[in-house]
């Protein structure tokens, strides 16, 4: 896991996603990323010296990056607001609107810059977003179905029709003690905050992502909608 969390006064380790953080990176004022442990894991995620900018206005917004995840590893990634915390998820994920100026990413021992933003989540990487948007007419259940036969066609793997399907998520939702009737809502239509996060979590359980990015997975979440999506993210490790 790969959490961003803007920097505030609270002690990341209070924090009950947290509770379980082995190192934690913080984006300075230059946005680099400084890793003070020292791993003996298989390498993950390496990203060696990133720049990017904004690709609409030629804006810099990152400034050489360095950041190393092994297998296995939680890390926090702080910085103030504007730092560049969210800008980092989404160009590691491939977002279009930004450039790559410099630098190389590595996932999986493949070089992650040159694949399309679908190719990356087949290959492993997930993005849960701050704002989870809306997506009405569309069910959770259909969703997950059609993400999961993506990514399993793109590495080889068998297509599940729709009750094979159903099988297969059902244990998902009762790990993550989540009521069956989520599948069958639009996906986040009228869900609360709380709510919402737990579906991502959701669609990462569905997907057995290789890494996940949380970009502010706590953001607008009351302490009983945090205790139940810290307890989500962490039946997943």
């Amino acid at each position: 896991f790969i959490y961003f969390k803007m920097q505030t006064s609270i002690r990341v380790s209070n924090r009950p996603v947290l509770h379980a953080t082995k190192r934690i990176v913080t984006i300075n004022g230059s946005n680099r990323a400084k890793c003070a442990v020292k791993a003996s894991k298989a390498v993950l995620l390496k990203v060696e010296n990133l720049e990017a900018k904004i690709a609409s206005t030629g804006q810099p917004v990152l400034n050489g990056v360095n950041l190393i995840v092994h297998e296995g590893e939680t890390h926090a990634i702080m910085g103030k607001n504007g730092s560049g915390k969210s800008t980092f998820s989404k160009v590691l994920v491939g977002h279009p609107d930004y450039i790559i100026t410099n630098g190389s990413v590595e996932f999986r021992g493949k070089d992650l810059l040159v694949l399309e933003p679908e190719e990356r989540s087949h290959l492993g990487l997930f993005l849960s977003f701050q704002s989870p948007v809306e997506i009405p007419g569309v069910s959770n259940i259909d969703f997950l179905r059609m993400a999961y036969n993506a990514k399993s066609k793109a590495s080889g793997g068998k297509e599940l029709d729709p009750l094979e399907f159903y099988a297969y998520i059902m244990p998902k939702l009762e790990l993550l003690k989540m009521d069956s009737t989520f599948l069958n809502r639009n996906v986040n239509e009228g869900f609360s905050g709380g709510e919402k996060k737990r579906n991502e979590i959701l669609q990462l359980a569905a997907l057995e992502s290789q890494m996940a990015i949380l970009d502010e997975i706590d953001s607008g979440l009351d302490i009983d909608a945090l205790r139940d999506v810290s307890a989500a993210v962490n039946t997943l490790r």
